[in-house]
């Protein structure tokens, strides 16, 4: 039996994922602000344990954490997938949306991983799973922002699986596509009410109309994105990158050839900056 602590869990993948992982026969620690969502969205269980967790707040991840472990005596699986959208060009966005979105999609994942690392360092094991997105490999028109926190998880999450390997701890980060969740809802996505007449037209402003079309009519399946979890949770060789969707694997096949055939063109300039030997 696994022991999963997951971030986000009153709906959307993390709500998916805890009665996956139940059903699987594993014990999970789900987390949302409010816990008595979690209990209406999942149910009674006895493997279950709903926490009240802000991920911004970061005595709270660590009282979290220590909960966790006293109620089921380790944690196996972190799924850190608690995170929000701001659609707007980069120019729109405000200082206090960008602080926010930061607060909760970057800072947030650090505060909780951070406060379950030292868990896992004791047991000598664990498996952290961080939701980024297509938008932390590419960077889409009308989602610089929100793509940049990603970016940051990715980066992040490479360097801790290189730091954290040598206790025996795993390390990947999740890169869904567009799946049909409500992300694209107004109960997670911020929108930039700051609309620059310059940008209507361009693609910034018109992502702000496809996101409106797109909401419920993405191409991903949840329920499916959630047993592939269980799948990677259960992988002796987890991947450092997983992703999910066809529309994330011919994103990342498309931007891998961009960057080949640039280097390709730019490669003398790139290398002409090292001392003459």
């Amino acid at each position: 039996m696994k022991v999963w602590f997951i971030t986000g869990a009153s709906r959307g993948f993390g709500a998916l994922i805890t009665k996956e992982a139940l059903a699987a026969g594993d014990a999970v620690v789900a987390t949302a602000r409010n816990a008595q969502a979690v209990k209406e969205k999942i149910g009674e269980h006895p493997n279950l344990l709903a926490v009240a967790l802000d991920v911004t707040n970061e005595d709270q991840a660590r009282e979290a954490a220590a909960l966790a472990v006293e109620r089921f005596g380790r944690i196996d699986v972190l799924a850190n997938n608690a995170g929000y959208g701001l659609l707007g060009a980069v120019e729109e966005a405000t200082a206090s949306e960008i602080e926010a979105l930061y607060a909760t999609n970057v800072f947030g994942v650090l505060k909780v991983t951070r406060a379950v690392l030292p868990h896992m360092r004791r047991q000598r094991a664990g498996h952290i799973l961080n939701f980024s997105s297509i938008g932390g490999y590419f960077g889409y028109p009308g989602w610089g922002v929100y793509g940049s926190t990603k970016f940051a998880v990715e980066g992040l999450s490479e360097s801790l699986a290189a730091e954290v390997a040598t206790f025996g701890i795993k390390v990947t980060i999740i890169e869904p596509g567009f799946f049909r969740t409500d992300f694209l809802h107004d109960s997670s996505l911020a929108i930039s009410p700051a609309s620059i007449p310059d940008y209507v037209g361009t693609p910034a402003g018109d992502m702000r109309h496809f996101a409106a079309a797109a909401n419920h009519a993405q191409p991903g399946d949840p329920a499916k994105l959630a047993r592939g979890i269980l799948t990677l949770a259960n992988a002796v060789n987890p991947p450092l990158r997983m992703p999910f969707g066809s529309d994330t694997v011919a994103k990342i096949e498309e931007q891998n050839a961009s960057v080949a055939e640039e280097l390709a063109k730019w490669r003398e300039l790139a290398v002409s900056t090292d001392f003459d030997v």
